[in-house]
């Protein structure tokens, strides 16, 4: 008889301890859709218990120095990158991404942003200002509303948005929150926190356009731009979704983007040489799917992908949520493929014949997150750049960022950002003191 496999049982971090739960959620292998883990659906008594150790370890921590902050903050990006390949398996085992991504950009962009701000905290300067007519001299500090490492100052408490993300947010106690995720949500959260009046930094969806000029240098505009829409199977926010091409060289465009899309593999997490492995659960991949057929039912043309050409896995993947990158045209801009955030490898290609005319059709939805612009004109790039109404724009490149600076999205694709000075802005609250002598 054969033996049963035993789960893996995560719990809940809270207090420093591991703290089981008294109900568990099934979690599933995105790569062959088994159950490999359960996770706690925790609810208020686990976030009551969250905060008041938050609470506890507030004044200790908080009354460090920026440099022992700094250098536990060092200490957390040595132990991340000495268990990095650990790190890495157990995120490409949960999310189904390739493990070469996992290696190679998730798990050391982590160390690289614990490195960056434990250099950052050294080196924030406060403001000072003197009336010398009235004898005053005024200053500002800034104090943490946020906690860091010691037991009680990070705690993890796994659940079900419903449940325990309510209870988080709408706690009295928990003056700030930072999320990451769609609209929907964050107008949930908004609508809870706002009895309280917190602080808010939501990082949300985008529908991110590429506008690829005529003398865009298409041998290196090409690969980036399959990279940016199927990167991680599409599922991130950055991710670009609706490809303008200046109609003179659509045509041969086109012809080499789905050349260059079909190379792109679709494989298990575990093989090398996968460019993309499978979507993160099961409901997600029917949605996906579902964004192709109503472009179908639109009369568009899917050119290469889902429904058209087959997608090869082992007999052990085959119940997983792989999906291949998917290319459509012969779409209006009024489709809710042109208008929505699908978040998966689906990416749309239409032709536009003058600068105007894309920037007013590349502003036409209601997100702002991120957009691309492929030209070799310089006025070109500035000038577009300046017109999109995007909260990050890249000039002949894809998804390189710079920590000092701000990263966030305009419109619907949030509120708030990102980066050293805008971090340390949003966790902390600004006092101004004024002294008579």
């Amino acid at each position: 008889m054969a033996a049963t496999k035993t789960l893996l049982t995560l719990e809940n971090f809270i207090g420093g301890k591991f703290l089981p739960c008294n109900s568990y959620i099934d979690s599933y292998d995105p790569s062959t859709g088994e159950v490999y883990c359960r996770v706690p659906d925790s609810g208020k008594a686990e976030i009551e218990a969250a905060v008041e150790a938050a609470r506890d370890a507030f004044p200790g921590w908080s009354a460090r120095s920026p440099q022992e902050r700094s250098q536990v903050l060092t200490q957390l990006a040595d132990l991340l990158e000495e268990s990095l390949e650990e790190f890495a398996q157990a995120e490409a085992k949960d999310q189904g991404k390739t493990i070469t991504l996992a290696r190679t950009v998730d798990i050391p962009r982590a160390v690289q942003n614990f490195r960056f701000f434990a250099s950052s905290i050294l080196h924030h300067t406060s403001e000072c200002t003197q009336m010398e007519p009235v004898g005053c001299l005024h200053y500002t500090v800034r104090t943490p509303v946020g906690i860091g490492v010691p037991p009680g100052v990070v705690n993890i408490v796994f659940g079900t948005g419903p449940r325990v993300g309510e209870a988080l947010v709408s706690h009295p106690e928990v003056p700030v929150i930072s999320f990451t995720g769609s609209q929907p949500t964050a107008e949930r959260i908004t609508q809870l926190s706002a009895p309280h009046c917190k602080k808010l930094s939501l990082e949300l969806g985008g529908k991110n356009p590429a506008i690829i000029f005529e003398d865009a240098n298409l041998e290196e505009c090409i690969p980036a731009t399959v990279r940016s829409s199927f990167a991680n199977q599409g599922e991130i926010c950055l991710c670009t979704s609706r490809i303008f091409v200046q109609k003179s060289i659509y045509s041969e465009f086109l012809k080499r983007f789905v050349e260059a899309t079909r190379k792109w593999k679709v494989g298990i997490p575990s093989d090398p040489s996968a460019s993309m492995g499978a979507l993160i659960s099961k409901a997600h991949l029917e949605k996906v799917r579902s964004y192709v057929k109503k472009a179908c039912a639109e009369g568009a043309q899917i050119l290469c992908g889902e429904g058209v050409d087959k997608l090869s896995l082992p007999p052990r993947n085959q119940a997983g949520y792989f999906m291949l990158p998917t290319v459509i045209t012969g779409i209006k801009d009024e489709s809710c493929c042109m208008k929505e955030e699908i978040f998966g490898p689906v990416t749309c290609v239409v032709p536009f014949d003058s600068e105007e005319e894309v920037i007013k059709r590349a502003n036409n939805v209601k997100y702002g997150l991120a957009a691309t612009v492929w030209s070799s004109n310089v006025g070109r790039v500035h000038r577009v750049a300046k017109k999109l109404q995007s909260g990050l724009v890249w000039t002949n490149c894809w998804l390189i960022r710079e920590l000092n600076l701000p990263f966030g999205g305009m419109k619907s694709s949030g509120i708030g950002r990102e980066g050293a000075k805008d971090s340390y802005d949003f966790f902390t609250e600004i006092k101004t003191i004024t002294v008579k002598h």
